[in-house]
């Protein structure tokens, strides 16, 4: 199976059986993951290095302006789209084997997980995987120590408080937080 292939069938949104072939693919698009990362993870890196290493850990242009705090980790890269001028805090943890999409000028505070995948609830098929995309918007502050779970899409402008877990889509232009994260307020647009 190709990494095109395999992009394609964890979009489709369908179950990956436990051992399939899409599954093995998986696996070994992680283990290539591990390898880049320990290389940004465990050394200083230039501005540029950085962006070399992004590159290769996600198959395509890390964007003009992007910019991350390492260490940085992931179970695959390839199905992590960056916006321009993101900036992506140390420490944070992104599963995005089902796809996560990072809009322009968002921040990405430290420790931040998001995670696409979830497992069977049947516990006979437990080892099968659902993957659902994560969609964050355009000039979106995400606070630190923040959990986005799958399938969940963020509204450009949108902020989320430091320690929130994200179990639901968040309105464009408000404030949420807590566990589970709920709304707070509007966003002051005024200047």
């Amino acid at each position: 199976m190709t990494t095109k292939e395999f992009l394609s069938y964890m979009n489709s949104r369908q179950e990956v059986i436990a051992f399939s072939k899409v599954h093995l693919k998986m696996t070994e698009l992680s283990n290539e993951a591990m390898r880049i990362t320990a290389k940004l993870n465990n050394a200083y890196h230039t501005p540029g290095e950085i962006k070399a290493l992004m590159e290769k850990l996600t198959g395509r242009e890390f964007p003009e302006g992007a910019y991350m705090f390492p260490p940085f980790y992931t179970d695959c890269g390839k199905n992590l789209i960056i916006g321009k001028n993101v900036f992506i805090n140390s420490c944070c943890q992104f599963q995005d084997q089902g796809g996560i999409t990072i809009g322009e000028g968002t921040l990405v505070g430290p420790k931040t997980v998001i995670a696409t995948l979830n497992h069977h609830q049947n516990p006979s098929k437990r080892a099968n995987l659902l993957p659902k995309p994560v969609a964050i918007g355009k000039n979106v502050w995400i606070g630190a120590n923040v959990t986005i779970l799958p399938g969940v899409t963020i509204g450009d402008g949108a902020i989320i408080a430091a320690g929130a877990v994200v179990n639901r889509d968040v309105q464009t232009n408000t404030v949420v937080g807590g566990v589970p994260a709920k709304y707070i307020k509007d966003v002051e647009t005024e200047e």
